[in-house]
């Protein structure tokens, strides 16, 4: 039986025996190109690529001049996507090239009205927005801002959204409880608007190169010994108490690439990606 099947399958006569076989079975006139020669079956095998997105989607970065914010918007340019910024002081005090290709936008989340127009066209959203302060300040900016944001861009039928939060340090919730509670009060507004396209990024302390004026500060020089170190501590990150302080640190690079990934790549897992969750997803092409 297998020579048979073989001979049926490899043979450049097989189909048109196939054919009248089945004519003269079901009584029916089955016809073929003559002009045609029959060839063997090939089946060659997938190969996945990398597809940069399409540059007809329109990214909106919420606080684009800040720390990560920048970074985000750089990655995504560099990714070939059309960038925008909402913050409350407008176009970004950056000097570099780069930021000329941004389109900056002044407005407070907390003002619906003064923002309104940054979300037209947009296809997806990455929130770097937050600040300390008073309870009340922190919850507001980090919480009610985040919020407004959220549902603004569900009513628009933007297609993603990501919000780049923060992992949860135990003790250090109680202190910054404003902080920590308008994070969570953001997440969960997310998580109901957007169940299968929302993106929530938890990285803990995040080293890079942040200007602030003119001068740039390194913190990478202590925040890249640690991540190196305390990657590899994760089993000591669930000690009770002390250890969500085992964390380790992520690169606002890392930060950076995930964000926009996530942003932009339709079979991103939706959902919480925790510090680890970063710097996987960051090592990959």
């Amino acid at each position: 039986m297998k020579t048979i099947v073989s001979r049926l399958l490899y043979s450049q006569s097989s189909l048109p025996r196939l054919y009248a076989m089945a004519a003269s079975r079901h009584g029916r006139l089955l016809t073929t190109d003559s002009n045609k020669v029959d060839e063997p079956f090939k089946v060659e095998e997938a190969e996945t690529v990398d597809v940069p997105p399409s540059p007809t989607e329109k990214l909106l970065v919420l606080g684009g001049n800040g720390y990560v914010g920048s970074h985000v918007c750089k990655e995504a340019l560099d990714r070939g996507l059309l960038v925008s910024s909402l913050s409350r002081s407008g176009r970004s005090a950056i000097q570099d090239s780069w930021a000329n290709s941004v389109v900056w936008h002044q407005g407070s989340l907390l003002s619906p009205d003064s923002w309104k127009d940054a979300l037209n066209g947009v296809t997806a959203v990455i929130s770097c927005v937050g600040g300390f302060g008073s309870n009340s300040h922190m919850y507001k900016i980090n919480g009610t801002a985040n919020i407004n944001a959220i549902r603004a861009a569900a009513g628009q039928d933007v297609k993603r959204f990501v919000y780049v939060s923060a992992a949860d340090f135990g003790l250090v919730n109680y202190l910054l409880r404003g902080y920590y509670e308008g994070k969570k009060a953001a997440e969960t507004e997310l998580l109901i608007r957007f169940p299968y396209r929302g993106v929530i990024l938890r990285p803990g302390f995040i080293h890079g190169t942040r200007q602030v004026g003119n001068i740039k500060i390194p913190l990478g020089v202590i925040g890249s010994p640690l991540e190196m170190v305390l990657q590899y501590a994760k089993p000591l990150s669930q000690v009770p108490l002390i250890g969500p302080l085992f964390t380790p640190p992520v690169s606002v690079n890392s930060v950076a690439k995930v964000a926009v990934r996530a942003a932009t790549d339709p079979v991103f897992p939706p959902g919480i990606i925790d510090v680890y969750g970063i710097q996987r997803y960051s090592q990959h092409k």
